[in-house]
């Protein structure tokens, strides 16, 4: 029997669950599910004390340890060490951006799209690889050993962004998203945690929902992980290692200092912590700073992806790994994926070694920054933060409007944005804010007609 009188006693969720039901910590995992689902527990519920609720239910405490613990690895519950348990800001927000289809009767700006300048010069160089006698090497299963020459054009990108690995590092991958998940399915058992930022790639959270990984959100400055807080994580947090995107990160369009890249390569040598450093945006950047990876070359792992500075359908990803993590890296990309396409990687090493790569990026710099003027002019008046060669901005909004409310808003007007509660971890409150993509209109007149929307909506709530 409860040693304690609950009639009175405040307590944020008061479950009713059949003891018949066996095992009984899954029913109550169930029951709590449910309520996060059907708006019971609302995100940012601060849950009773596990001593508390297991007295309300004449339960062991073991029993509501396994059913928070059950629903903390399906990214319903965040657990802070003497905080307590949340419901996570997160735990109904829907992580794939992508739509099945293609948006009809909106201005898509939510998904992170290059412009199409890339388009017809690989189409030209495709068309002329078909052509050549060998074409049929390209249609079959790729070789790794046989791909030397595609590692020194992966070596040649790399270098532009910062880093310079040996060819031997090199790994390839069916796109950042493909490397993520065989990172953490290699490096991590289901209920190991990895320190992120407090709002950060979507499809981080959803490789990490899938495989049982738990995200520690990381206290952050201006946006930017703060190292100060990183250590903490790695002294209190049981973190096993850190998920990055140093360069203009997503969804906030900020750049991490070259300080804090020291510091951060530092903490991650002291506490033995590897690091994914997500370097998909890092050829936006006229003048990129060092990677990570250069300060801790033994402890990270670089990630140059090929969908946002050429193209979204080049699913191709370039690693540079330490030899620690090679072999369990190789082995999980196997598993999940045989090999890339010969195609694309003959494709992606041609376009870079005959330094046509160079071209296409000044082509997508050239539209971006044109794009980027009329975000500035359109926006003048609010606090968008991103650069003028960024793809995406990240849009603060007034007080009296969420992110979230924001987004369907816009929708009814006819504008695709997506809301910080998309991108938000554990039980961190969601910036007030949306990501606005600049590339991903199909035109600038169709641009403009979705900035033109987006400011109106925002007068009126200012």
């Amino acid at each position: 029997m409860p040693i304690n009188s609950f009639e009175n006693y405040p307590m944020s969720w008061k479950p009713l669950i059949d003891n018949q039901k066996k095992p009984i910590y899954k029913a109550l995992a169930h029951q709590l599910e449910q309520d996060i689902i059907n708006g019971v527990l609302l995100p940012g519920t601060k849950l009773p004390p596990q001593r508390e609720l297991a007295d309300f239910l004449d339960l062991n405490v073991s029993t509501i340890s396994k059913a928070f613990k059950v629903c903390e690895l399906k990214g319903l519950l965040s657990a802070t060490v003497g905080s307590g348990t949340f419901v996570a800001y997160d735990a109904l927000s829907n992580a794939y951006l992508l739509e099945d289809t293609e948006p009809k009767h909106l201005i898509e700006m939510g998904a992170t799209l290059p412009d199409y300048s890339s388009f017809k010069p690989l189409l030209t160089q495709l068309k002329s690889m078909l052509q050549e006698a060998n074409y049929e090497n390209w249609l079959g299963y790729g070789r790794s050993g046989e791909s030397m020459w595609q590692k020194d054009a992966a070596v040649k990108l790399i270098r532009r962004g910062g880093l310079v690995p040996t060819v031997d590092s090199i790994l390839f991958a069916n796109g950042a998203q493909n490397a993520i998940s065989a990172i953490l399915a290699s490096l991590c058992k289901p209920g190991d945690r990895i320190g992120v930022d407090t709002h950060t790639y979507p499809g981080l959270k959803t490789a990490a929902a899938m495989l049982s990984v738990q995200l520690v959100p990381i206290k952050n400055e201006h946006f930017v992980m703060c190292p100060n807080a990183l250590e903490y994580a790695c002294k209190n947090e049981n973190i096993k290692g850190i998920y990055l995107i140093p360069d203009y990160h997503n969804p906030t369009a900020t750049y991490m200092s070259l300080e804090n890249r020291k510091m951060i390569a530092t903490i991650a040598q002291k506490y033995n912590q590897f690091v994914i450093e997500d370097a998909t945006y890092h050829l936006l950047s006229k003048e990129p700073l060092p990677a990570i990876a250069s300060f801790a070359p033994e402890h990270v792992i670089y990630i140059a992806s090929l969908s946002k500075s050429l193209a979204p359908g080049l699913r191709l990803a370039y690693m540079a790994v330490p030899n620690q993590y090679k072999d369990p890296i190789s082995k999980a990309l196997y598993n999940l994926n045989i090999t890339v396409s010969p195609l694309l990687a003959e494709l992606a090493a041609r376009t870079i070694v005959s330094n046509q790569f160079e071209i296409l990026i000044e082509s997508h710099q050239v539209q971006t920054i044109r794009r980027n003027e009329m975000v500035n002019r359109y926006l003048e008046d609010y606090t968008c933060l991103g650069d003028d060669t960024g793809i995406f901005r990240w849009l603060l909004l007034p007080e009296n409007i969420s992110g979230s409310q924001f987004e369907t808003l816009a929708a009814k007007h006819g504008v695709q944005v997506y809301a910080a509660e998309r991108f938000v971890v554990g039980n961190n409150c969601p910036a007030r804010a949306v990501r606005i993509s600049v590339c991903a209109p199909k035109s600038e007149k169709e641009l403009e007609r979705g900035l033109s929307i987006l400011t109106k909506l925002l007068t009126e709530h200012t």
